[in-house]
C-alpha cells in the first residue's frame, strides 16, 4: 500500500462514499483539495455545512428548497391544478429548464423497488394521497423513469389514482432528437409508437 498522510486518507474515504465516486477519483479529489488555497477550502467545507444546516424538504410537494413552500408551490403563477410526479429532485430541475410545464410538482423520493426493500410506505406517496383529497388537482402527470422500478411505479400509482376521478397521464416515452431507427432498441420504438401525435 502506498503511504499518504493519514487526514489526505480520511478525506479520501469521505469522497468515495459519494455516488459515482471511485476510490482513484476520490484520492484525485482529495489530493486536489492540498493543492487548493486555505480560503478556498474553508469556502468549500462552508458551503457543505450551509447545505446541510439550510437545505430542507418542502413540506408541499417535498422538493429540496431553503423556503417552505419551496419557490414553485408558492408561486401564484404556477397551475396548481396540474401535479407532475417525479421520483428525484433532479428531476424537477431537468422538467424545469424544458420551460414547458407550468404547473406544480410532487417528489416521491425515489421508486418501488421490492428487490432493494422500497415499497410504497417509503416513498411519499401518502403525502401525494393527502395533497390531491385537499386540493383543486384536475390532472396527475407520472413522470417517473423508464427503468424497472419507474415502470412499476406507474403502474401502482395509475392503479391507485384513477378512483379518484382525475385525469392521469404519463410523459411520452420515444426517440431521441438525431436517433436513427435501425440503432433504436424495441422498447423505445414501441413506446414511440403509442406516443404518437398528429402532425
Amino acid at each position: 500500500m502506498i503511504f499518504t498522510a493519514e487526514s489526505i486518507e480520511q478525506l479520501s474515504e469521505q469522497f468515495s462514499q459519494l455516488p459515482g465516486i471511485g476510490r482513484k477519483t476520490a484520492h484525485r479529489l482529495a489530493l486536489y483539495v492540498v493543492k487548493m488555497q486555505r480560503e478556498e477550502v474553508v469556502s468549500l467545507a462552508r458551503a457543505l455545512v450551509n447545505v446541510k444546516d439550510r437545505v430542507r424538504y418542502c413540506t408541499v410537494c417535498s422538493n429540496i428548497t431553503e423556503a417552505d413552500p419551496c419557490p414553485i408551490c408558492s408561486n401564484t403563477k404556477r397551475d396548481k391544478t396540474v401535479v407532475c410526479v417525479v421520483e428525484e429532485p433532479t428531476d424537477v430541475l431537468a422538467l424545469e429548464r424544458t420551460n414547458e410545464f407550468a404547473g406544480v410538482y410532487h417528489v416521491l423520493g425515489g421508486a418501488l423497488s421490492p428487490l432493494d426493500g422500497v415499497g410504497p410506505e417509503d416513498l411519499r406517496i401518502k403525502e401525494l394521497l393527502q395533497r390531491l383529497s385537499d386540493s383543486t388537482v384536475e390532472e396527475i402527470i407520472l413522470a417517473l423513469n423508464s427503468d424497472v422500478e419507474g415502470e412499476a411505479t406507474t403502474l401502482y400509482l395509475s392503479k391507485l389514482l384513477k378512483p379518484l376521478c382525475m385525469k392521469v397521464t404519463r410523459i411520452a416515452r420515444g426517440l431521441p432528437v438525431g436517433t436513427d431507427l435501425e440503432f433504436a432498441d424495441e422498447a423505445t420504438l414501441s413506446r414511440a409508437l403509442e406516443g404518437r401525435i398528429a402532425v
